[in-house]
């Protein structure tokens, strides 16, 4: 639900307002609709023509700086008009579940970009917001415009409980209409509004009789223009009716006093000047260092000791902080966007004299005090990607970087690259076209009057955008931001410890385990193989880093997979394993890297192969090992795009660029490839010869006759379950013979696998529910021979 007091009081405002400023600017969005509802017609020959006209007042509702969905709809119209009107009208069939409606036309907007994309069409930019914009010309009594950062806006103005999250596309949809049907329930009823509406409607103008499109405007009103008012309103500080009553002539005095404004007191004092003359303790505290109680504590002990002093009056509270730090500032609650709980603002009187106080020598940061073997310096290191990039040197490696420029001119801001020292730790920040932090790294060896040299740390899984950091108000003062022409900029240890906390948000460490150590005994005791195919199999993977496990279902291919990663590793480190399963619609942006919906537009993002490569690059004398199952279920030359090279041996660890964002990528030698084949099923074509010679194959046989399924055996000590594994031995036999077959068809030991008590009923599950319908499939056109092997199997239970 939202606030209804707090709807009322915009309303106020936005009725004040639709007459003079609002409607002149806002009405083409009712002719608009009209437009489109005069025009639109899905069976018109020329469906270009027609969506270009019928949509020509939509204006930048479908158009702007960096998106242009009605540009890409005319461009799929131009080059398969059918398929183009084939999406539309799905998206318009009121019949169909309005999720997967939009959620098609997505994916139908994606497969026309990679069918014919020339090389520019790197986005088709129809997300949630472009497609609730179609959905509202054409049925604008049902439809709201969506749009993420307005959508967020007003939840939050308004107090709804649902707030629009990044990512959640389909979720933010219907929530943002559902926030937009309770906003519009509360404006039919203010008929003042609505006959205000009514009496500036126009023949040109849809007649909104269900107040969607109304409903549209008081939503961009909220989020453009009424959470916009400014905050510096006198009435949302506090206290309102409390003053000290001391004049800056007081205050100064009281700052010459070393018993009331002590060294700590003036540095607070600095600071917040510093800041602007309002902030949080906690942004104080990472611009300049120090804790974020140094600052609240350090204010209510000097304002305390300046009552003590001048005998001021002191506010009357049953807290006996609040009572106190009124003295020095005003207050007001912090925002949602703003870290802490409080921005205080340094009193006039107060901000008056000291700017008249000599505060030259009191140091501005925490952090300037003598060198030591604990004090580091923090650096933002501005990578050009088109000159050199983070990808290009690997964890460990050392970067070098000028001091003096191509014309033999000094770096902008010349001193930091004097003043970094090694050890220094530096965040790693590559400029446009990828504007992201996308390392960790260290200052290597200071300058040595030519260069400073760089070593990286740690390279990211999961970078950070530009836009995340740039939207972080405990960031607004960062140097980077504030004048960013340059390449090495100075951080506060506040500073680099807040970016740290959003890259370890986004790049977990794993919780440190106690690893169990693993070998090929431990294999052996598993997967029921031979030591002899065990060490061919390990060969094959070390020699070739690539390799297929083969064989029909139940012959252990996914399990000893993960246990043949143990052996190699020596340990059960799951977090140097990854296992995906591939299918049908797998594609190069969920492997590598692609464009993926989130708020109101598209941002590129990496996918599970990059950001695995990025792991093991971390740590390169350790292997790291990439599971595929069912391999053969996807189309891997689509699926690897142009990483088909670089995962050959040969090629490990050579650059190529890749296609999105142009950044060179490379596959590190130390990650194994390990894919799985069923090649029993006839529905799969056979692997692409491409990839085919770049892996190993391995034929994963039944291991019936392998030391510890024999083990496994015995340990039941139970004649029918020999019986009956005799059985299938014969039977395996029999299919390896038949021609229409072969052994990739064979019954594997799984199915008699993992099991601590060998009951009857247990095994005539098997063969009943899993073994005889397997065999109904191979002989459907030999019932006779599948009636003798039903008669023998089961005669094996009934004995």
């Amino acid at each position: 639900m939202i606030d209804l007091e707090k709807l009322k009081a915009v309303l106020v405002d936005y009725k004040r307002d639709f007459m003079y400023k609002q409607w002149e600017n806002e009405r083409y969005k009712w002719e608009a609709v009209k437009h489109f509802q005069e025009l639109w017609d899905i069976n018109d020959p020329d469906f270009a023509e027609m969506f270009s006209k019928a949509t020509e007042k939509t204006y930048n509702l479908l158009a702007s700086m960096n998106n242009f969905p009605r540009g890409m709809i005319l461009g799929f119209a131009s080059v398969d008009p059918e398929a183009t009107r084939a999406m539309f009208i799905n998206l318009f069939d009121e019949t169909k579940d309005f999720v997967e409606r939009v959620e098609k036309f997505q994916s139908d907007s994606e497969a026309l970009r990679a069918k014919y994309d020339d090389g520019t069409w790197r986005q088709h930019y129809q997300n949630p917001n472009s497609i609730s914009i179609y959905l509202w010309l054409r049925y604008p009594d049902k439809y709201y415009i969506y749009k993420y950062s307005e959508c967020r806006a007003v939840a939050k103005e308004l107090g709804s409980e649902f707030v629009p999250k990044k990512g959640a596309s389909s979720v933010n949809l219907v929530g943002g209409f559902n926030l937009y049907n309770e906003i519009c329930d509360q404006l039919a009823v203010d008929e003042e509004l609505v006959q205000l509406l009514h009496s500036v409607l126009t023949d040109n103008c849809y007649p909104d009789r269900a107040l969607k499109t109304l409903t549209n405007d008081v939503g961009f009103y909220i989020s453009r223009i009424y959470s916009k008012k400014p905050i510096e309103d006198a009435s949302e500080w506090f206290p309102a009716d409390y003053s000290p009553n001391i004049t800056t002539e007081t205050w100064l005095s009281l700052l010459a006093d070393e018993t009331v404004f002590t060294a700590n007191s003036l540095k607070i004092m600095k600071r917040m000047k510093d800041y602007g003359g309002m902030a949080t303790c906690t942004q104080l505290s990472i611009k300049y260092g120090e804790t974020k109680n140094f600052y609240n504590t350090g204010s209510s002990s000097l304002a305390k000791r300046v009552a003590d002093k001048t005998g001021c009056p002191v506010l009357t509270t049953d807290n006996d902080n609040s009572k106190w730090w009124p003295i020095l500032y005003v207050g007001r609650n912090a925002d949602n966007s703003t870290e802490g709980s409080y921005i205080w603002k340094l009193r006039d009187e107060l901000s008056k004299a000291l700017e008249q106080f000599d505060l030259s020598e009191i140091p501005l940061y925490a952090d300037e005090k003598p060198d030591g073997p604990d004090i580091h310096g923090y650096w933002w290191l501005n990578a050009k990607p088109k000159i050199w990039s983070f990808s290009d040197i690997g964890v460990g490696e050392t970067q070098s970087y000028t001091l003096y420029n191509e014309n033999g001119n000094k770096r902008r801001i010349f001193k930091n690259f004097l003043d970094a020292k090694a050890g220094d730790l530096v965040i790693g920040y590559e400029s446009n076209p990828i504007k992201q932090v996308v390392a960790i790294a260290k200052v290597a060896k200071e300058n040595d009057g030519e260069n400073l040299y760089f070593e990286k740390v740690e390279g990211l899984t999961t970078p950070i955008d530009y836009a995340t950091l740039k939207s972080c108000p405990e960031l607004e003062r960062m140097e980077f931001f504030t004048n960013p022409n340059g390449t090495l900029f100075k951080l506060t240890k506040g500073e680099y410890d807040f970016i740290l906390d959003l890259i370890c948000d986004e790049n977990p460490v794993p919780p440190k385990e106690t690893v169990e150590a693993y070998s090929k005994e431990n294999f052996l005791d598993e997967v029921y193989m031979t030591g002899e195919r065990f060490d061919s199999l390990v060969s094959l993977l070390k020699n070739k880093r690539n390799l297929i496990l083969q064989g029909a279902p139940g012959v252990g291919k996914t399990f000893a997979a993960r246990r043949l990663a143990y052996a190699v590793m020596k340990e059960k480190d799951d977090s140097r394993v990854e296992f995906i399963q591939f299918h049908q619609n797998y594609s190069y942006e969920d492997f590598i890297m692609g464009y993926k919906p989130q708020g109101e537009g598209f941002v590129l993002q990496n996918g599970i192969f990059y950001r695995f490569c990025q792991r093991a690059a971390n740590l390169p004398n350790k292997p790291f090992f990439f599971i595929i199952d069912e391999i053969n279920r996807g189309n891997m030359s689509k699926i690897f795009g142009e990483l088909l090279m670089l995962i050959e041996k040969d090629y490990r660890g050579t650059k190529a660029t890749l296609a999105y964002n142009g950044m060179p990528f490379t596959v590190p030698k130390n990650l194994y490839i390990i894919g799985m084949m069923n090649t029993a099923d006839r529905s799969l074509a056979m692997i692409d010869y491409a990839l085919r010679r770049r892996f190993s194959f391995f034929e994963m046989e039944p291991g019936f006759n392998s030391d510890g399924f024999k083990e496994y055996q015995t340990s039941f000590d139970n004649d029918t379950f020999n019986t009956l594994i005799d059985r299938i031995k014969d039977l395996n036999k029999e299919i390896a013979s038949d021609s229409s077959l072969g052994k990739g068809f064979c019954i594997g030991h799984s199915y008699f696998s993992g099991q601590i008590d060998c009951t009857d009923e247990w095994m005539m599950e098997v063969v009943e529910y899993e073994i005889l319908p397997m065999l109904s499939e191979f002989w459907f056109d030999e019932p006779t021979k599948l009636q003798r092997w039903e008669n023998i199997l089961r005669g094996v239970l009934s004995d």
